[in-house]
């Protein structure tokens, strides 16, 4: 494999300058998901249909009577976000079927947080999955009911301190380990999954094209980092969401017919648990002892992560 091969495999050959998504919208200073649905956009363009989920992203992009977004975005309940998007796709499919519009190919992307994700939206997800509609669904994922006031979701990670799982004298916060949404998808038999970070922009990018271009479902699992909820400096979101690819809390990879890949900015070697947890005033509270039992968590994770990418590398299928 020559050098333009190589790079072409592991980045997209130019990045689109037009902006999807425009500035004045009332994100949060420093919001993590903002800079991560820009990149969306720009790998997707224009032919894109976005259904949105309830969540921050409606709030601070939609307005009345404003809008932040240059393609056709539908704001729909919390619960139904893939079902509208798979609805839209089957639209598109008869009536580009009867003539009433041109064979011009439109992805169609379902989108919402980690809560309309892996908590109120499930059931329509995997529906939309299971039929193997031809869309993305992309997980914006920050870890909790961010835009309601911080309660937990099914995506909160041990011992993180929110509203509703506070941490104090008898708790250290939430109790249950975060849902591991992509091998669930991966489960469900698609043809495309991966995790994304918008730290990682070329990654990202590379991604969503690549999910783009499949036929069929596909699932994107995006880190989110949120200044707010997760009581850390504006200016941390690039480099908490390095931390967390470092320490291998969210590991890079990409599921594609069932094989696994390491993305290339994954490290050889992880960094300690605590790196990640220091900048974060959710996870102030927890003792060493608590530390070490989530390390080992996420050290015994990685693992088997890293197994599955390496039998495929080496071709024992």
């Amino acid at each position: 494999m020559n050098i333009v091969e190589n790079f072409d495999l592991f980045a997209p050959r130019l990045i689109n300058k037009q902006e999807l998504l425009s500035s004045g919208h009332r994100a949060c200073s420093g919001c993590a998901e903002v800079l991560a649905v820009r990149l969306m956009c720009k790998a997707l363009g224009e032919n894109t249909v976005i259904a949105s989920a309830t969540g921050c992203m409606e709030i601070v992009s939609s307005m009345f009577p404003t809008t932040a977004w240059q393609v056709p975005w539908i704001h729909v309940a919390f619960e139904n976000a893939a079902s509208v998007a798979s609805g839209i796709e089957a639209g598109l499919k008869a009536l580009r079927k009867k003539g009433r519009i041109d064979d011009r190919y439109i992805k169609v992307v379902g989108m919402g947080g980690d809560g309309a994700t892996m908590d109120i939206g499930f059931q329509a997800l995997s529906g939309a999955m299971e039929r193997g509609h031809d869309m993305i669904f992309v997980c914006f994922d920050n870890e909790a009911y961010m835009n309601t006031g911080i309660q937990r979701s099914s995506g909160t990670p041990m011992g993180a301190s929110t509203t509703t799982a506070p941490a104090g004298k008898v708790s250290m916060g939430q109790k249950t380990w975060k849902k591991n949404m992509p091998e669930i998808m991966v489960a469900h038999e698609i043809p495309y999954v991966a995790t994304v970070c918008p730290s990682y922009p070329l990654d990202f990018i590379r991604k969503i094209e690549k999910a783009k271009s499949i036929k069929g479902p596909s699932y994107i699992h995006c880190f989110s980092m949120c200044p707010t909820g997760w009581r850390s400096p504006s200016h941390t979101a690039v480099s908490i969401g390095r931390l967390a690819v470092e320490t291998g809390v969210f590991p890079l990879f990409e599921v594609e017919h069932g094989h696994y890949r390491l993305s290339p900015d994954m490290p050889k070697k992880l960094k300690p648990i605590k790196d990640y947890f220091k900048p974060q005033g959710r996870f102030r509270h927890l003792t060493p002892d608590e530390i070490e039992v989530i390390q080992e968590r996420v050290t015994v994770e990685f693992r088997k992560l890293a197994e599955k990418a390496k039998f495929l590398k080496t071709g024992n299928e």
